[in-house]
Order: structure tokens, then C-alpha cells, then sequence
């Protein structure tokens, strides 16, 4: 991890808990104990935080905490009918009784409309998927504990110890920035270790991404293709990608936006 992505991890880290040690900012980034002493001394010379015997504290609480990317509501409208094309597809892939992880994101979201009607076991940091369900099924839901980033309605810790360790699920659905050949694509480091920690728990990996996706880049990778084992997308995604992608031993699967155009369940009062 470059150092620049090293310190926003850090900074983030302590605006989730305020105090953070050398030992939980090394497992956080994977750097050695001593790089990271060096950026603690580099970030406290800079009055970025406060250095202390064992690690950092913040120098003043911070009240709003925010990721990069843009903000949930702005990606919501966003290619709608795609992505209520590849939720419905993506829920039909799951049965009654089995234990699901929904990460939070637009498309993921559309999900919660064709997940209503069944009986799952869900882990979600998404505040609204979490909200629609309790209110509109009887799915067991758990959400795990820290930070609430407003801006992307998610909750995020940046330390191991919540409630992820103790849940296994069939299946994870996730979205992302984009695709790449070297893999999926995010654009902050400090949701790459939450994606990180969510996806050990879950035996396969199901990508929701339209086909815009595979046009965005940034300079942090996830995991490679060959650790996702479903990618849904619309049929506006070109046949070389699609070739590629299926080359890697992922199962695609291409939905059509204009036949699931009225599909989608809508309850009033409901933010989408």
C-alpha cells in the first residue's frame, strides 16, 4: 500500500475509534509495525493527529466521517433500470433458509425488492437495506459494528473485532468501481478492508456491476477475477469482456433492463 493510502487509512481509522495502536493500524494496512511508526511520526509533525506511547490518538473528535467516492443518493438514479435488472437476477440465486451477505451499494440495494418475500439470514452494513427489510420481511438481519459514513449510508469498522467473525454466509453480493483485467476495482483503501473482511466470510463471491463498470479504473485492486465466482451485469456489456471474464472461470450472468422494466416491486415511502 502506498504511503499516501497508508495515512488516509490511518486517519480514518481514527476518526472510527479516536485511538488506534501500531499493532491494529499494521493488520489494517499490512505494513510492518515500524513503517507505520514512521507515518505516525510524519502525520503528527504534519498536526495530523497526536502521537502516543504505542500508537496515535485524534487530535479533535470528528463528527462526520466520509469515504471517497460519490455520495449514495447521486449514485442511486444512476442506470436504474440496469440495476434493477441484475438485483432480481442476483436474488434469484438465493433460496429460503440460506445466510446472505449484502455489502451496501445502489445496486445491492434493488436486491432487498425480490429478497422481501423470502426467509434468509442477512449481514448488511447498509443502513438503507437494513431499514427496508426490517420493515418488509421477515428476514433474519445482523449488522456488524462501527463507524456510520454517512454519505454512503454504510457502517464500516476498521478493526477485526465485530460482528463478521462470528457469521458464514453462502453467498456475498457486492458492487464496485469498476473492472478491470487485473480485477475488481475500488477507490478508498479503508472499504477495501471492510470488503476484505466481509468476503472470508462467504464461500462464493457475486459481483452486481452494469456494464459501465468495466470502463472504470482507479489504482486499488480488491481481489482478481479469479475470486469472484458470479458477475451479474446488463447486456450492454461488450463480447471481448464478456469472453475475458468467462475465461478467468467466472460464471456470467447477462440481464436484459427492458424486460425487467415492471418487475420491480415498489413500496411507497421507501428511499431507492
Amino acid at each position: 500500500m502506498h504511503e499516501r493510502d497508508r495515512h488516509r487509512v490511518i486517519l480514518s481509522a481514527l476518526r472510527d475509534n479516536a485511538v488506534a495502536t501500531v499493532s491494529e493500524i499494521s493488520q489494517l494496512t499490512g505494513a510492518s509495525e515500524a513503517t507505520i511508526r514512521r507515518d505516525i511520526i510524519a502525520l503528527d509533525a504534519a498536526g495530523h493527529l497526536r502521537r502516543v506511547r504505542g500508537g496515535a490518538e485524534a487530535i479533535t473528535p470528528v463528527s462526520v466521517t466520509a469515504l471517497a467516492g460519490p455520495r449514495y443518493e447521486a449514485n442511486a438514479e444512476l442506470r436504474r433500470p440496469e440495476k434493477t435488472a441484475i438485483a432480481r437476477a442476483a436474488a434469484a440465486l438465493c433460496k429460503d433458509g440460506e445466510p446472505i451477505i449484502l455489502n451496501g451499494g445502489t445496486t445491492t440495494y434493488e436486491m432487498v425488492h425480490f429478497l422481501a418475500p423470502k426467509t434468509l439470514k442477512i449481514l448488511t452494513n447498509s443502513l438503507p437495506i437494513a431499514n427496508y427489510l426490517m420493515q418488509h420481511s421477515q428476514n433474519q438481519l445482523l449488522m456488524p459494528g462501527g463507524a456510520i459514513y454517512r454519505e454512503q449510508n454504510i457502517i464500516l469498522s476498521s478493526f477485526k473485532e465485530d460482528a463478521t467473525g462470528h457469521f458464514w454466509a453462502k453467498r456475498m453480493f457486492m458492487g464496485c468501481h469498476g473492472i478491470a483485467p487485473v480485477g475488481i476495482m475500488e477507490i478508498d483503501p479503508l472499504l477495501i478492508r471492510a470488503e476484505e473482511k466481509l468476503m472470508m466470510r462467504a464461500d462464493e463471491l457475486v459481483i452486481l456491476a452494469d456494464s459501465t463498470k468495466l470502463r472504470n479504473r482507479s489504482s486499488l485492486v480488491l481481489c482478481p477475477l479469479s475470486r469472484v465466482h458470479t458477475l451479474v451485469t446488463d447486456d450492454e456489456i461488450p463480447d471481448a469482456d464478456a469472453a475475458r471474464i468467462e475465461a478467468e472461470g467466472v460464471q456470467l450472468i447477462v440481464t436484459s433492463a427492458k424486460a425487467a422494466a415492471s418487475e420491480r416491486p415498489l413500496s411507497p415511502g421507501v428511499p431507492g
